[in-house]
């Protein structure tokens, strides 16, 4: 038997046995999962069921099963290994866009496969580089800029990480989280609270999901700058400082949502190519450090419940990785 998690309701979710999938054809793969994680900003909107009805078809995940609202089984950060299929494809590990399953069927066109030196776990950042790329992609720094980075969670704290690769006169990332400076600062790139930022940046970019923060990130952008908003409200609308120094200070806002690759690139990459360069950016160690939680598989909706909702729990949570090895013993009597 195989097993697939299920959001039933807001707030509710579970794991259903199904019967385990066999390719249906020689074109097909089928992937026994070892690792998979929550994409906490998204899949909050889902599991509390914030998803914009307006937007339901874009919100969709690839191997999405149900619709929104509910029941739905969404997801899509995991790593398995090829168990059925071509020959070429038999024991390999790879990446794709899937969902909490414990097996999957698809086409291998939509597999990455993992490079040695890169570990099952640190491979389901795969995603939120491939998000990071696209919001560089979005505005592209230039040689000496001053950037800033407004949040430090799992796609803030990537996108720092590509983002200290380039040339850049100064490298800021804004983050309320001490823990999470200190983790920022451990990698040599500046971290500091909101209030102490620098001003007069050419770019800022915001990821907090807070609109004290795009708040913050309007304000430290220098005249005729760019803030880059990258987070995602679902139903939630924040309120937007535009009544200061917006107008006055030629100040641009540009959206950036990795479901399409940014314009400037949009016709010269496919969305495979962005994301096999996200895979590729993880063999910098220092990816190791988002990992900041693992769990057993059939521990995902206790789990999901907590990082989906203020605390603790949820603040110390960058990525939170499931295992899938004991999968065949069923979930444990409690």
């Amino acid at each position: 038997m195989a097993w697939q998690y299920w959001t039933e309701s807001p707030r509710q979710g579970r794991w259903r046995q199904v019967d385990t999938p066999t390719i249906d054809t020689q074109h097909q793969v089928r992937i026994r999962t070892t690792a998979s994680a929550i994409s906490k900003g998204t899949e909050t909107l889902v599991h509390n069921g914030q998803v914009p009805p307006n937007i339901a078809a874009l919100m969709r995940a690839p191997h999405q099963l149900g619709d929104f609202s509910y029941p739905v089984s969404y997801g899509y950060l995991g790593v398995g290994i090829v168990d059925q299929g071509p020959d070429e494809w038999l024991d390999k590990r790879v990446f794709g866009l899937l969902p909490h399953h414990s097996h999957h069927v698809v086409d291998p066109s939509e597999l990455l496969v993992i490079p040695d030196e890169i570990s099952d776990h640190r491979a389901l950042l795969t995603g939120a580089a491939e998000t990071a790329i696209n919001i560089l992609w979005q505005q592209p720094p230039r040689y000496a800029d001053r950037i800033a980075i407004v949040g430090a969670g799992m796609i803030g704290a990537t996108t720092a990480l590509l983002a200290s690769k380039f040339p850049l006169e100064r490298l800021e990332v804004l983050e309320t989280n001490p823990a999470r400076r200190e983790l920022i600062s451990s990698w040599g790139i500046t971290a500091v609270a909101p209030e102490e930022a620098s001003a007069d940046c050419d770019l800022a970019i915001h990821v907090s999901g807070h609109e004290a923060g795009l708040a913050r990130a309007l304000e430290i952008t220098g005249d005729d700058g760019t803030v880059i908003e990258a987070s995602w409200y679902g139903e939630n609308a924040p309120a937007v400082p535009l009544g200061a120094d917006f107008h006055a200070r030629r100040l641009n806002i540009v959206a950036s949502q990795v479901g399409q690759v940014a314009v400037g690139h949009r016709h010269r990459r496919t969305t495979q190519q962005r994301q096999r360069a996200g895979l590729e950016s993880l063999t910098d160690p220092r990816f190791e450090n988002l990992i900041s939680g693992v769990s057993a598989w059939h521990e995902l909706p206790a789990v999901m419940d907590a990082v989906t909702q203020p605390g603790e729990f949820a603040a110390a949570t960058l990525c939170h990785v499931f295992t899938y090895h004991d999968i065949e013993r069923g979930i444990p009597d409690v």
